[in-house]
């Protein structure tokens, strides 16, 4: 269980392919506090530690990640978002993100707006995840507030110290993201499925 607040960006060192998985090598500042077996998210996908080399780690996606993700689009010496697994008893300062991908999106639009920046993504709405105005969102792994809900497409604001502490400085018109929808929004949407 995550809560969307990254703790660091991370920078891919190796990537190895191996049949259909990917071994994926991160340098960042929180290798030293990792454990082997440890569940870390990596642009909102949670991955198991399966190796610690000096200041690098080493996760393995499999096909099946790398099929509903941005995950196989990985390059070396690029930045993912990283966050640890919560502790029971911390404070939840973003909101309950279980680091389960539903799906990715396309950055369709990015504006500067005064200090702040909008940014505009449109998903495939025959997945029937929805988003709601001013309900939470994860996208490639940050907590965020939707703006602008529409049945395919949905904005968030960023404030300077998400755009200068994420990956979202390096994001593109046109780049792939994953987005995670607010788990409580799918329970309740599947629970009125079923009632119809």
């Amino acid at each position: 269980m995550f809560t969307g607040i990254i703790e660091d960006l991370g920078t891919i060192e190796k990537l190895n392919r191996d049949g259909g998985n990917l071994h994926i090598t991160v340098h960042t500042a929180i290798t030293s506090e990792l454990k082997i077996d440890q569940s870390v998210a990596h642009n909102g996908v949670c991955l198991t530690v399966v190796g610690i080399t000096g200041d690098t780690y080493t996760v393995t996606a499999i096909q099946e990640t790398l099929d509903k993700t941005n995950l196989g689009l990985l390059k070396e010496k690029e930045c993912v978002n990283i966050e640890r697994a919560m502790k029971l008893g911390d404070r939840l300062d973003g909101h309950i993100v279980q680091g389960h991908v539903d799906q990715t999106a396309t950055c369709i639009e990015i504006k500067e707006n005064e200090g702040s920046w909008v940014f505009t993504f449109e998903y495939d709405k025959d997945l029937n995840n929805i988003t709601i105005e001013k309900g939470s969102i994860t996208v490639n792994g940050v907590s965020l507030t939707v703006v602008n809900s529409q049945l395919n497409r949905f904005s968030v604001a960023i404030i300077p110290y998400t755009f200068n502490h994420t990956t979202f400085k390096t994001l593109n018109v046109g780049d792939t993201i994953n987005l995670e929808f607010d788990v409580i929004g799918k329970y309740v949407k599947r629970l009125n499925d079923l009632r119809h």
